[in-house]
Formats: structure tokens, C-alpha cells, sequence
């Protein structure tokens, strides 16, 4: 199984459209937990209302499931608490927008 890093690593190729950045550099990975058999990510969207939220979740399933064994559970868990800010945001994003 990958470790948290690579999970984090893969997760970078997964872009929010709207904001044309990543969603690790967004802020919106909360958390990620790998076990023998499953990774489990907490992703949040930068609005309750974002109209790409289930894109950007599959493209998120897509990439860690290309990390893990067919056998391995893939959970990518959506959650609003707490709210995104951009102060979740890495300083590459900051940067990118300006902020």
C-alpha cells in the first residue's frame, strides 16, 4: 500500500476546474488514512454548492485507486466541517492567486 505522501502526491494531479489549481494546494484534502487494505480521504469543496464536486471526487478515486491493489477499498469521503477557507490554502496556491 502507498503511504499517506504518495496518496497526497498522486491527489495533486486532481484539479478543481473552477480555480485551475489542485485540490492538495487548494486546501480541500482534510485527511488521508491508508490501512492494509483501504485508503480513506476527506476532501472538502471550496462551496457546499460547487457544481464540479462529483467530478472532482471520481478524479480523486481514479488516482489512488491507480496507487493500491484491485483489491484494496477506496473511500473518498466529502465533508464540510470545517468549512473550507482559503487560509487551507499552501503558499503555491497564495502565490498563484495573488493572495
Amino acid at each position: 500500500m502507498p503511504d499517506d505522501d504518495a496518496v497526497r502526491e498522486a491527489l495533486r494531479q486532481v484539479d478543481d476546474p473552477e480555480a485551475g489549481m489542485n485540490i492538495v494546494d487548494l486546501g480541500l484534502v482534510y485527511g488521508i488514512d491508508v490501512s492494509e487494505d483501504s485508503v480513506r480521504v476527506e476532501m472538502t469543496m471550496t462551496t457546499a454548492a460547487c457544481p464540479m464536486a462529483d467530478m472532482i471526487v471520481e478524479a480523486a478515486r481514479r488516482v489512488v485507486s491507480e496507487l493500491v491493489p484491485d483489491t484494496a477499498r477506496v473511500d473518498i469521503e466529502l465533508v464540510w466541517d470545517p468549512p473550507w477557507t482559503p487560509d487551507r490554502m499552501t503558499g503555491i496556491a497564495r502565490e498563484h492567486f495573488g493572495w
